[in-house]
């Protein structure tokens, strides 16, 4: 059997990552900060330059472990790869978004959904499918079938990775699965706003800092993903600053925004 609270967890991982992008984008509607080609753009850069080019490219370099390159056991150069190809690709994504694609949205708001869009379609992709994904898993094994049906399709290992992954993962790993997909959205908003800012004032150098920023921010996931981190709290407490910091800096940056047009 396996325990309600771990159902419970999948379930509001589930909720948060569904319903806080929906809660964004009906507030920012009311706010009258919602543009609505930024937001589907920044859908699009996102699918595009994370999931099908970066991934791509993770093929090529990493591991099937998910945990080392192919060619190196070095864990400095896995997380070096690891925090740099994420940064490089999603933000120059950003950057040709709204340089070649939105030509006529460089507002604070078309920064806001773009944003919004990128961060929001990876909380569904990432935290709502994830959670589906659990959940099915959850019910294929309750029922038996997962033992019978799945488990002699896959190598031995694997079949039982998932059983373990799904009968011993806490409710508290699925509920901060959801709030990591929260802090994601702050971020990208921020990132967002920075690169709008840069392709305004014709200052590539702050596509630069994004990039950086954006591969600071995933270094401590990637150390927990090398096993040189265990202690997923801290992990977790490291993105939640970097949220806070980005939801203030985002506050903040509204005014460059408003004082000024594009240089």
């Amino acid at each position: 059997m396996i325990n309600t609270a771990i159902i419970a967890g999948m379930v509001t991982q589930l909720v948060i990552s569904l319903f806080v992008p929906i809660g964004l984008l009906l507030y920012f509607r009311k706010k009258k900060w919602l543009s609505w080609k930024p937001f589907g753009i920044g859908v699009l850069i996102f699918v595009l330059f994370s999931q099908v080019l970066e991934k791509a490219l993770h093929v090529v370099m990493i591991d099937p472990s998910g945990t080392s390159l192919k060619w190196t056991d070095s864990v400095a150069l896995f997380v070096l790869y690891a925090t740099l190809a994420a940064g490089i690709f999603e933000e120059v994504g950003r950057y040709i978004g709204f340089r070649w694609m939105l030509k006529k949205h460089r507002d604070y708001k078309d920064g806001l959904s773009f944003g919004l869009g990128h961060g929001g379609i990876e909380a569904i992709l990432i935290g709502v499918l994830g959670a589906v994904n659990a959940i099915v898993l959850a019910s294929l094994i309750q029922s038996g079938a997962f033992d019978k049906m799945i488990a002699p399709t896959l190598p031995k290992e694997q079949a039982a990775f998932l059983k373990d992954m799904v009968l011993h993962t806490p409710f508290s790993m699925y509920v901060l699965g959801g709030l990591e997909r929260l802090f994601a959205i702050a971020f990208h908003i921020a990132m967002s706003l920075l690169v709008l800012l840069g392709v305004r004032e014709r200052k590539f150098r702050y596509v630069i800092y994004a990039i950086l920023l954006h591969a600071l921010v995933d270094t401590a996931p990637a150390l927990y993903q090398a096993g040189v981190v265990a202690n997923v709290w801290l992990i977790e407490a490291v993105v939640f600053l970097f949220a806070v910091a980005a939801f203030l800096f985002t506050r903040e940056i509204r005014k460059k925004f408003e004082s000024g047009g594009e240089g």
